[in-house]
């Protein structure tokens, strides 16, 4: 029985070449594609990139509305916050005055 015989390098060189000319063979052989499949594909891909890019003005809007509401809120709790303000205001005056009055009462029953 004979041992094994490493390939040299014409023999590699040679057998890539033949494997790259069947491969080359294998394309060649390879029918074109159908062109009215291909313009389907095409039209198809173009459908699911119109669709994708109504999500995301969708979704950008969306985002938008939020937005727009979370600035709404903010403004109004600012504008409540400020009339409460302007309230506790007037209830310490008030307050002043009802105390002023008391004072001014003591002192009359005291004379």
């Amino acid at each position: 029985m004979a041992g094994y015989k490493a390939p040299d390098f014409n023999e590699r060189t040679a057998a890539a070449r033949a494997a790259k000319q069947a491969a080359l063979d294998k394309l060649r052989a390879k029918p074109a594609p159908d062109p009215a499949a291909v313009a389907a594909r095409a039209e198809a891909r173009a459908a699911k990139e119109a669709a994708a890019a109504e999500r995301r003005a969708a979704k950008l809007a969306a985002a938008e509305a939020e937005k727009q509401a979370k600035e709404e809120a903010k403004r109004a709790r600012a504008e409540a916050e400020a009339a409460e303000a302007t309230r506790a205001v007037r209830t310490e005056a008030e307050l002043k005055a009802a105390r002023d009055a008391r004072y001014a009462a003591r002192k009359a029953r005291k004379r």
